[in-house]
């Protein structure tokens, strides 16, 4: 079928503007295409110590699982960590070494279920190190940890926000009570 000139005329601009609009943003996981930052000024040894799951992204919206926990020791070059998390709905453990692998980066130095096996970006941490936000670059999960008690509402606003501007789909985050 051949076009008439005058519609081609008015159809090739809509095309090409279809073309060059914002393709759909979304990687694999829970967070779109773009910019993420990790802590650059952050002590990552300041991490020891025993850490609670206190949200995690979920592909339901819902935990699927009991919240998992984390224990930072220090060690040479990194820190050995000894947890269980709950991400996307699946219970996940590693016991192993930590390499410290950029600012405000770590990534497990030992063998490592899917998906803790990638780096892992530590995106905020409230001043006094009570609550940390975790990250990965591609999206395929993200969490939140704190210590000591339970998570204040301001803390969870702050964290929340720090995942949004980091690209995460705050409304796929499942938070644990």
């Amino acid at each position: 079928m051949i076009l008439p000139p005058i519609l081609v005329l008015i159809l090739l601009p809509i095309l090409l503007l279809a073309a060059c609009a914002p393709q759909a943003t979304r990687i694999d996981g829970f967070r779109s295409k773009g910019p993420i930052y990790s802590n650059a000024v952050l002590d990552l040894t300041a991490l020891a110590g025993r850490w609670t799951q206190v949200a995690a992204f979920s592909a339901t919206g819902a935990a699927g699982c009991a919240p998992g926990a984390a224990d930072f020791t220090a060690a040479p070059g990194g820190l050995v960590l000894s947890g269980r998390l709950c991400l996307n709905g699946e219970s996940l453990s590693y016991r192993g070494p930590m390499a410290f692998t950029g600012p405000g980066r770590l990534t497990p130095a030992a063998r490592a279920p899917q998906p803790l096996d990638r780096e892992w970006w530590v995106l905020w941490a409230d001043t006094d190190l009570r609550t940390v936000v975790i990250g990965t670059p591609d999206g395929s999960f993200g969490f939140i940890l704190n210590r000591g008690g339970a998570l204040p509402a301001d803390r969870l606003v702050a964290a929340r926000e720090i995942l949004d501007w980091n690209g995460y789909d705050i409304g796929r985050l499942a938070l644990f009570r």
